[in-house]
């Protein structure tokens, strides 16, 4: 990535919402290419557009990219030469260089109200024409700007596009020319005083000396206005690099929208954004692993690599130019690895901060109770999984509620079969000298060899008695994890209340 200066890259997510995990991919591409040229990763908040920003959607995204462990060098909370970071901030910066643009003949007022243009482009359907803004002739003055402003229609100020092809060159797609006749002036101020994204977008890439623009492929028609604004201004073009887009499995695009789809028809939203993997369980070394994967390769099938290997290994050379297809399945694969390779404190670390998140009744657990959990529930593939099959040991014995699957199955089957061993191994356990695993397991299986019954046979109504289902960490272990008094207390519970 030659470049005079030192690389300076940005991210610049608008403040509508938690961070899509598309948003995550391209913050990640650009930081490592930050990191492995020893370049400066900025953060930027592009909040001009007042109607979709949504209040506290800033903490939220950088809380999202700080869990990632993507660090910005210089943006909001964190400050820098080039600042402020927040466009809501620079509106005089886009003012000046917007009359810049409207002195030097560049730019013009127009004034159509939206059912206007909305007439301009049916009649332009009708007629079988492209539906492009049409330039008056002649332009509107600033006199004609003030008038039609007294009169209460919209202002604002469109760009006049050069009369010629305009060309990008890209590091991923090659030479993409879009046609004079496919591009029309458009609005770079609007009548709220305010600039679009296209001209605020520009104006800070030059200001913040950015020299190169890693960005989804959907920006790709946006990238020919910005290089004519970057002409008109005076302004140096940086490197473009414009990456696949992400696709569900099916081929269709992964969004937001994917989630009110699924909630509209009843069914569980898939994790779409950072915070919706973080609240399901999964540690951010899986994802920023995972994602890191999307639409980029080391080579050589290599594929699970921390943030250090993988800063060492990227490049934008090796982007690819077709889609990426997010592959949950991979994902979980991913994080089950990541669980069994990470250290316990580090285990730990992420667990603490899951139950932060979500509320589990698992944060009230001290670090060795916790420890011990995992332990005893090895080969689990998220954190999720962990809460949903061990929460019950950490609320209260009269919470706990029986489900009648589970209870049919394991406890009446049989005529009472799963009652009966319950009622036999009460006062077995009640009397038992030493509360560990090894003296529970010993008690257990000497009642199998007494019996005749197998392990199972023994455990799982157990297990029903004081988890309410038939899912929990070994039998073993949650006996001890949940205590001998309240072991015991469910147990009897169970027996009054299905005997």
């Amino acid at each position: 990535m030659p470049t005079d200066g030192p690389v300076r890259v940005r991210f610049a997510p608008s403040p509508t919402g938690y961070l899509h995990i598309g948003g995550a991919r391209t913050a990640l591409f650009n930081w490592l290419v930050a990191r492995g040229s020893g370049g400066r990763f900025v953060l930027r908040i592009e909040d001009t557009d007042r109607k979709r920003n949504v209040a506290d959607s800033l903490a939220k995204i950088l809380d999202d990219l700080r869990w990632l462990g993507l660090n910005w060098d210089e943006g909001p909370e964190v400050g820098g030469e080039f600042g402020p970071y927040m466009q809501s901030e620079r509106l005089e910066t886009y003012n000046r260089h917007c009359e810049q643009l409207l002195k030097a003949g560049e730019a013009y007022y127009t004034f159509e109200t939206p059912a206007e243009l909305q007439a301009r482009r049916e009649q332009a359907r009708k007629e079988k024409r492209v539906a492009i803004y049409q330039r008056p002739d002649p332009l509107p003055t600033a006199e004609d700007a003030v008038r039609a402003r007294a009169e209460g229609r919209p202002v604002v100020v469109r760009f006049k596009m050069p009369d010629e092809d305009i060309t990008v060159s890209d590091m991923i797609l090659g030479e993409v020319t879009l046609k004079r006749e496919e591009l029309e002036d458009f609005v770079i101020r609007k009548s709220d005083g305010w600039p679009t994204y296209h001209f605020a977008c520009v104006v800070d890439d030059e200001l913040m000396k950015i020299t190169h623009v890693l960005r989804g492929q959907e920006h790709v028609m946006n990238t020919p206005k910005h290089i004519a604004l970057q002409r008109a201004l005076g302004f140096a073009m940086p490197q473009y690099a414009h990456m696949p887009i992400i696709m569900n499995m099916d081929g269709s695009k992964m969004s937001k929208r994917d989630k009110e789809r699924a909630l509209a028809q009843g069914e569980p939203p898939p994790e779409i954004d950072v915070h919706d993997f973080r609240a399901a369980g999964y540690l951010p070394e899986a994802v920023v692993n995972f994602i890191a994967l999307l639409g980029w390769s080391p080579g050589g099938d290599r594929e699970q690599m921390t943030t250090e290997e993988l800063t060492d290994l990227f490049s934008v050379e090796r982007i690819n130019k077709t889609a990426a297809k997010f592959d949950r399945d991979k994902l979980l694969a991913f994080n089950t690895d990541w669980l069994s390779r990470v250290s316990a404190a580090r285990r730990l670390a992420a667990l603490r901060d899951f139950c932060e998140v979500t509320g589990s009744p698992l944060g009230q657990a001290h670090d060795d109770t916790l420890l011990t959990l995992m332990q005893a529930s090895q080969g689990i593939r998220t954190f999720a999984q962990l809460d949903g099959k061990s929460r019950f040991i950490f609320v209260p014995d009269e919470q706990i509620r029986f489900d009648e699957k589970a209870v049919k199955k394991v406890l009446r089957k049989n005529d009472g079969e799963g009652l009966r061993v319950l009622a036999d191994l009460l006062p077995r356990l009640e009397g038992l000298p030493d509360w560990t695993a090894e003296a529970i397991e010993g008690l257990l299986r000497g009642v199998c060899e007494e019996t005749g019954l197998g392990l199972g046979k023994v455990a799982q109504p157990i297990r029903v008695a004081v988890s309410g289902g038939t899912i929990s960490p070994t039998i073993f272990d949650t006996l001890v994890l949940l205590g001998r008094e309240r072991t015991l207390t469910r147990i009897r519970r169970a027996l009054e209340q299905l005997s």
